[in-house]
């Protein structure tokens, strides 16, 4: 059976996000496809800024902009899909809470089902969307503010003002990069904003990343890592970031 260019485009991806460069040889034993099929993959994808080519292969692109949400959909999926899985397991019966904006925090109204009287309030479009189709039938609150049509989400000082007036049990945000001396950081102003509104009125705060944002920092500041209650990560996360969390005393669930 034939593989996609997308299909192919996200093993490259992940391939990269792991161990920062692949070569030519590799992906056509992973692929199963012919190198001038991958070499045209890497063409396109260097157009696409995913990736730097280089001799025999290619190079992750060093980026300090952030990607168009559709894809980073793309880029640690499966990863993302359980820490949303073990996120979601920290919600309660009758719990009030905010998700925010991203694709690591998307995903988390798939694992909900099974709760009872939960209520989301949330500023992401793909959310609001996935509840619409269903996917979560409880109470949601949409927040509403300027639209952002790239992340797919509502920010500004009106999305602001909304949550300042609510107050909930626990709040689920994700983040750009996560540094020891820089704490949460996201590439941009108002989502940054507006995921400090949330940690400012929740009782808990669960930041949801995955192991590609350790040791980044990225455009705005959100919080210090001493604000945080819960980190939610992968498997990928390295010894040495799980110490640094343990010396903040932030407990850390692996998804």
């Amino acid at each position: 059976m034939s593989v996609s260019y997308e299909e192919r485009k996200k093993v490259i991806i992940d391939i990269l996000n792991r161990q920062d460069r692949v070569r030519i040889p590799e992906l056509i034993n992973i692929l199963g496809v012919s190198g001038e099929t991958i070499r045209r993959d890497l063409d396109k994808m260097e157009k696409e800024n995913l990736l730097k080519k280089v001799h025999g292969g290619a190079v992750r692109e060093k980026r300090s902009f952030e990607l168009p949400y559709d894809q980073k959909t793309l880029v640690n999926a499966e990863e993302k899909h359980a820490i949303c899985k073990a996120a979601a397991e920290l919600v309660e019966d009758g719990d009030i809470i905010m998700i925010g904006h991203g694709t690591t925090t998307a995903h988390m109204v798939h694992y909900l089902k099974d709760k009872k009287d939960v209520m989301i309030i949330t500023p992401s479009i793909p959310i609001l969307t996935m509840c619409l189709d269903g996917y979560f039938d409880g109470r949601v609150i949409f927040v509403g503010g300027e639209l952002g049509r790239e992340q797919k989400l509502t920010a500004g000082p009106i999305a602001e003002r909304i949550i300042e007036e609510l107050k909930v049990n626990k709040a689920f945000i994700a983040a750009g990069g996560i540094s020891a001396k820089s704490g949460i950081t996201d590439y941009d102003i108002y989502g940054a904003n507006l995921s400090r509104k949330m940690m400012e009125r929740a009782d808990d705060v669960i930041v949801l990343a995955d192991h590609s944002k350790f040791g980044k920092v990225t455009f705005a500041h959100i919080a210090s890592l001493s604000e945080i209650s819960i980190l939610v990560t992968d498997k990928g996360l390295s010894n040495e970031w799980r110490k640094i969390m343990d010396s903040f005393e932030i407990k850390t669930i692996i998804g």
